[in-house]
């Protein structure tokens, strides 16, 4: 009989650095752990409309709408025509990370013509990074994730079971057994009930390796 695995809802925004780290943790986690990660999108931009930021961080997020716009128009394509969304959103996410997080890549259009071509999808979806065609779409996946963990926090969002939580927020990102006791450790203090916070400085900038 085949192991029956838990599937991990996993919200995202690619151009968040942190994310990307606890994104590949969770592969990690699935090589050593019966875990399934299932891919959503969630929004930095819409998640900050309407608050008083620094203005950096304001520019910032003006050219954040472009890869989860396409991202979103990804999975409603997949969806469309039958395919597993959680699958495409996996092979996009990996190629734009890839790009933004490892290559340094700057938000624009070459950056995201080359990622869905690395992913294997068409490259006309560039074409939703300056639409707003899919945006329903992705305010209410964006929202489907949030409303789990509050709208105090930002991203990744991540669901197991009846347990909803806010990050890992972790750095470099755990290989191996490490990954798995990670997870073990996570799952145990989000599913206690009461408990909400656990939170040190952050003392080293993201470590991609």
């Amino acid at each position: 009989m085949a192991e029956q695995r838990e599937v991990a809802d996993f919200w995202f925004d690619p151009i968040c650095p942190w994310a990307w780290i606890t994104s590949r943790w969770m592969l990690e986690v699935e090589k050593v752990r019966p875990v399934t990660t299932r891919w959503h999108v969630m929004s930095l931009a819409v998640l900050n409309e309407g608050r008083d930021l620094p203005e950096d961080y304001k520019k910032g997020l003006e050219n954040s709408w472009g890869p989860v716009r396409i991202a979103i128009a990804a999975a409603e394509r997949a969806k469309a025509a039958g395919e597993d969304e959680s699958e495409v959103l996996g092979r996009y996410y990996t190629a734009i990370g890839t790009l933004f997080h490892h290559e340094k890549r700057p938000r624009e259009k070459e950056t995201y013509v080359a990622a869905l071509e690395a992913a294997g999808l068409p490259t006309d979806l560039v074409d939703a990074a300056d639409s707003t065609e899919y945006d329903e779409a992705l305010r209410a996946s964006h929202k489907e994730g949030m409303d789990l963990v509050g709208y105090e926090v930002g991203t990744p969002v991540i669901k197991v079971g009846d347990v909803a939580f806010f990050g890992p927020v972790v750095s470099p990102i755990p290989h191996g057994e490490a990954a798995g006791k990670l997870w073990d450790g996570v799952k145990l203090v989000a599913g206690t009930d009461g408990f909400f916070e656990l939170k040190r400085s952050r003392t080293r900038g993201p470590i991609f390796d």
